[in-house]
């Protein structure tokens, strides 16, 4: 089963892009959660050590697309040693700063949040650059989000265990060093990255946001799911009074979405993703509904795992779509702009699920995911692709060209 993942890891330069840039993407998974158990910790204030933990997504939610943007024009490696720099820069800053001035620290997490490595998708540009078949492809955007959920698998448990066991500020260190070594180490492989416009020598081609803007919605919606459920389930073994299962139940919900990952990164790429992303996100709606009357930890364990079993394939699919619908040399943006509104999407989920909860109960909080999931349900029912969307040239990583694969 795992041969096709094989074939594409011996693909040359393949293995270290792609350790670099799930190293890259471990303070995705770190520091939202750092600085809420940091701060909430120094602050006695979760209203405080979530409002700066917004800070700094909703200031990486913004300058996504813009190093998306930077690296499709001057290439990756500029943009990958200055974020890695700017992000391990406002994460000493926010440390030193935190007992001090909350507002200062605010700031320091904008700077994290200027910086923080955008590694995932430059990953997946790196290989539309590298494979012209279709099905090798979509193996390859199965591993990318099969790496995620193991980020997301290991970030959450690894940065609770390091601040509330070992020193306090000692799991946003770590992924501070994930930061320098996954980004500085993905730009030091300048082989594989693709070719930048200013060595085509083009101008640039335009997004077509007729096709982007429903799947940008869509990722909202989703980003919306993630964030209201990482504090529903805080909240939930909270009331339960085993608050510190809480990483346990989040960790389930990835494994599933893992194992569904690695299952459809064996399977040829689908005819139609479209009807995929309709099934995937239908089954979410349907998956979340029972999460509002588990009446315990395990049932919601159980729950989680069901429902992590669409997850992947959801994403895998989405950013199918937006390679085909995007011309190659504005990929690395296009895939930004969804990481912009899944991050936009988690920021408002957290926020009004803590409102949520603090007003009737986690388990009424439910119905925020599933409406959300509902969402990106009718964005994918109403998704009406463009055919045409498969005939834009995909660069190699040389600067050549060649073509989609229908």
């Amino acid at each position: 089963m795992l041969t096709s993942y094989r074939t594409i890891l011996a693909t040359d330069g393949a293995v270290g892009f792609t350790t670099a840039g799930a190293l890259g993407r471990l303070p995705a998974s770190m520091t939202g959660l750092g600085i809420i158990l940091l701060v909430s910790a120094r602050s006695d204030s979760y209203a405080q050590a979530g409002t700066i933990a917004a800070i700094y997504i909703l200031v990486s939610a913004v300058f996504a697309p813009v190093q998306g943007r930077l690296a499709d024009r001057f290439g990756q490696a500029p943009v990958l040693f200055a974020s890695g720099g700017l992000f391990a820069a406002g994460l000493t800053v926010f440390l030193l700063v935190i007992d001090s001035s909350l507002v200062l620290a605010g700031f320091a997490a904008a700077v994290m949040g200027m910086g923080a490595p955008q590694t995932g998708n430059m990953a997946r540009s790196r290989w539309t650059a590298l494979l012209d078949d279709r099905t090798r492809l979509q193996t390859a955007f199965a591993l990318e989000a099969v790496l995620d959920e193991a980020v997301f698998i290991v970030g959450p448990v690894l940065v609770t265990v390091l601040t509330l066991s070992a020193l306090d500020w000692s799991g946003l260190g770590v992924a501070g060093v994930a930061a320098i070594v996954g980004a500085w180490g993905m730009a030091a492989q300048r082989a594989t990255q693709p070719a930048h416009q200013q060595h085509l020598g083009k101008p640039p081609q335009p997004l077509r946001w007729s096709l982007l803007a429903p799947l940008i919605v869509a990722a909202v919606g989703l980003g919306v799911l993630f964030g209201s459920a990482e504090v529903l389930v805080v909240a939930f073994t909270d009331e339960q009074g085993k608050r510190s299962a809480a990483g346990l139940v989040l960790a389930i919900w990835s494994v599933g979405s893992l194992l569904a990952g690695v299952i459809v990164g064996t399977q040829p790429a689908p005819n139609n993703p479209v009807s995929r992303l309709r099934l995937t996100t239908f089954g979410l709606v349907v998956l979340f509904v029972p999460l509002i009357f588990a009446p315990n930890i395990l049932a919601l364990a159980v729950g989680f795992f069901l429902a992590g079993l669409m997850v992947a394939p959801t994403l895998i699919t989405a950013v199918h779509l937006v390679e085909l619908n995007t011309p190659a040399s504005r990929l690395t943006e296009a895939l930004t702009w969804t990481t912009t509104g899944l991050s936009v999407g988690v920021a408002a989920g957290g926020a009004l699920a803590g409102i949520i909860v603090d007003t009737w109960s986690a388990s009424i909080g439910f119905i925020l995911p599933t409406a959300a999931a509902a969402l990106a349900a009718i964005v994918a029912q109403f998704y009406r692709p463009d055919p045409a969307g498969t005939n834009w040239e995909t660069p190699t990583s040389s600067g050549e060209s060649s073509p989609v694969a229908e």
